[in-house]
């Protein structure tokens, strides 16, 4: 019975690898999102709606919210755009920004200050997420060979110590 719990415990392993393969090509699309904006985008002026920063040791976080007037007469609207930590002194009490600006894309505004920094930052966390998944796969299909080839050590029967 445990030896057939193992097994199905060890092919529930397979979840880890998987989410952090999709997690690396989830980050290897926001750079390359971000990086399409802040090239191709248009320069333009965003006014700064509102700024929230936390400080709290256990929650690091900020966010900007930005109202885009555009040459056209149409305003794009982003809320809730999300700050690394690192970066928000480069929008702390900034009433305008310059920003990048391509509607329809995914990530259609990028402050251009700081949309470098982003885009490489993601693509590291893409890296890393995926070296993450190289470690996991190993260490996964390595368990399930043994698992399947040698069988369950917990089922082994123990060795018994030698009398001097």
């Amino acid at each position: 019975m445990a030896s057939t719990l193992n097994r199905w415990v060890a092919r529930l392993l397979w979840a880890a690898p998987a989410l952090l393969f999709f997690l690396s090509v989830d980050q290897a699309l926001v750079a390359v999102d971000l990086r399409e904006t802040l090239h191709a985008g248009t320069p333009a002026v965003a006014e700064v709606v509102h700024y929230e920063r936390t400080d709290r040791a256990e929650v690091m976080y900020g966010y900007v919210d930005l109202r885009v007037p555009l040459a056209d007469g149409t305003v794009l609207t982003q809320e809730k755009m999300s700050l690394p930590h690192a970066l928000m002194h480069e929008v702390e009490g900034k009433t305008t920004l310059p920003v990048r600006v391509l509607p329809g894309a995914d990530q259609p505004i990028v402050i251009a200050s700081i949309a470098a920094t982003q885009w490489k930052m993601a693509a590291l966390q893409s890296a890393m997420s995926f070296g993450a998944f190289l470690v996991f796969f190993a260490g996964v299909f390595w368990w399930n060979r043994h698992l399947r080839r040698q069988g369950d050590p917990g089922m082994a029967p123990a060795a018994t110590p030698a009398l001097a």
